[in-house]
């Protein structure tokens, strides 16, 4: 398979901002940039998308209940209750909820602060 992937738009998704932390007082040299934690849930049939990276935004995902199918690399994995994954530089993916059950994860990632 090709590594170029087509991802729908995103649908079925909410997504509610948990806490932030400005991370400039924090740490020196990281100025304008915040830590977020998210609670992400994605109805049945639900798409995280479209494809996007992780370029300059690392951040780590745990899953609460459901399973979402993670796309990259010209595959997919499926990920259940209590296991996650990395979101590094290199990561360039989109989501997916291909169950019958919504799908619930915690995101927690370094953004530029808005």
């Amino acid at each position: 398979m090709s590594n170029e992937q087509v991802a729908p738009e995103t649908k079925g998704v909410a997504v509610q901002v948990l806490a932030t932390i400005d991370l400039g007082p924090e740490i020196e040299g990281m100025t304008g940039r915040q830590l977020r934690m998210r609670l992400v849930t994605i109805e049945p049939g639900g798409v995280f998308g479209p494809i996007h990276n992780h370029k300059d935004r690392p951040g780590v995902v745990y899953i609460l209940e459901g399973t979402i199918t993670d796309h990259r690399n010209g595959g997919d994995t499926d990920y259940g209750p209590g296991v996650g994954w990395p979101e590094d530089r290199d990561t360039t993916h989109w989501l997916e909820n291909k169950g019958t059950v919504p799908a619930r994860e915690i995101s927690v990632d370094i953004v530029m602060q808005e």
